[in-house]
């Protein structure tokens, strides 16, 4: 009984000597809401994006890999307030312009 409460005293001083504790909010604007712009679907093809979004503003090349087929090439489609990014033909992502998204 003796020891368990030298070890309770112990444990309660060495929270009183720690000192306040400090922490930082890292806020990030829409990180994890749905983009208020309809954007392709991960999974879609290249083609099913035409012909639901139109033809885009300036389709980028395609970024060759010269590791092997575990990296392939990437390409970027730019339309009016969003990107959409595919690996060879088929979406990956679609990324919303932060000033289009306000």
């Amino acid at each position: 009984m003796d020891s368990t409460r030298s070890a309770l005293f112990a444990c309660s001083l060495a929270f009183l000597l720690a000192g306040p504790v400090n922490a930082d909010t890292l806020l990030m604007d829409s990180a994890q809401s749905p983009p208020q712009v309809a954007t392709p679907q991960r999974g879609m093809t290249m083609d099913a994006v035409r012909a639901k979004f139109g033809n885009p503003v300036t389709e980028h090349p395609a970024v060759p890999s010269n590791e092997g087929p575990l990296h392939p090439p990437i390409t970027r489609w730019d339309y009016d307030g969003y990107s959409v990014f595919f690996e060879n033909s088929t979406v990956l992502h679609s990324v919303v312009n932060p000033t289009q998204a306000k």
